[in-house]
C-alpha cells in the first residue's frame, strides 16, 4: 500500500512554518506539478486501453509535455521562494549614504521584478498545460474524466494563485514599459487559462451528461 504521506508531510510543514518562503507563488508551482501528474495519470489509462485508441495521441501529447512539466513545476517552486528571499536581501541592504542607498534601490526593483517575473512563468506553463489536456477532455478514457476535471481545476487555480503573486509584486514597482507588460501578459494569462478550463469543464460535463 502506498503511503501518501511520504513527503507531504515535511513540504506541509515547510509551507506552514513562520517562515514567508515557501510562500504562495511555490504552492501555485506545486499546484500545477498535480494538474501534470493527474494528467499523466489520465493519459496512461488512456493509452492502456485499445478502445480509446482515439485519444492515444492526445494521450502521448500529454504525457511528453507533463513528462518536463512536472520537473519545470518543482523547479520554480523552488525559483519563487529564492526570488522573494532576494527581495528581502535587497531591502537589507545598507542605505547609510546616497551611493548605497542606489545600489539598493536598484537591487530592490531588480529583485522584484524577477519576484513577479517568476509566478508569470507559472502562469505561462498553467496555460500550456490546460491547451496540452484539450484534446484528452473529448478523447480521453471516459472513466477518469472526474480526475482530468480535476487536473484542469487545479492548472487554473495555479495560475490564479501565480497571478497574485504577480501583482503584489507589480504593486511596488514604479510605473515602467516592463511592468505593464507584465501586466498586460499576466491578464492575457490568465483569461487564456480560464476560458480553457471552462471548455474543458463543459466538455466533460456533457460527457458525463451532468449538463
Amino acid at each position: 500500500m502506498i503511503n501518501l504521506n511520504d513527503g507531504y508531510a515535511d513540504v506541509l510543514s515547510r509551507i506552514s512554518s513562520s517562515s514567508p518562503t515557501p510562500g504562495g507563488g511555490s504552492v501555485a508551482a506545486l499546484t500545477l506539478a498535480h494538474a501534470h501528474a493527474l494528467g499523466m495519470m489520465v493519459s496512461r489509462l488512456t493509452l492502456g486501453k485499445e478502445k480509446w485508441s482515439e485519444g492515444h495521441n492526445s494521450a502521448s501529447e500529454v504525457i511528453e509535455l507533463s513528462t518536463k512539466g512536472i520537473d519545470l513545476s518543482l523547479l520554480l517552486a523552488d525559483e519563487d521562494a529564492s526570488a522573494f528571499d532576494a527581495v528581502m536581501d535587497s531591502y537589507r541592504l545598507p542605505r547609510d549614504n546616497e551611493l548605497q542607498k542606489s545600489i539598493r534601490a536598484e537591487a530592490i526593483e531588480s529583485s522584484t521584478i524577477n519576484a513577479a517575473f517568476v509566478p508569470l512563468k507559472i502562469m505561462r506553463a498553467s496555460s500550456d498545460f490546460l491547451q496540452s489536456i484539450m484534446g484528452l477532455s473529448r478523447t480521453g478514457n471516459p472513466n477518469a474524466l472526474t480526475d482530468l476535471l480535476a487536473s484542469s481545476e487545479l492548472a487554473y487555480a495555479s495560475s490564479k494563485i501565480a497571478s497574485y503573486n504577480v501583482q503584489i509584486n507589480l504593486d511596488s514597482l514604479d510605473d515602467t514599459d516592463e511592468k505593464k507588460d507584465i501586466a498586460q501578459e499576466m491578464e492575457s494569462l490568465l483569461k487564456a487559462s480560464l476560458a480553457s478550463s471552462t471548455t474543458i469543464e463543459s466538455i466533460i460535463m456533457e460527457r458525463l451528461k451532468w449538463d
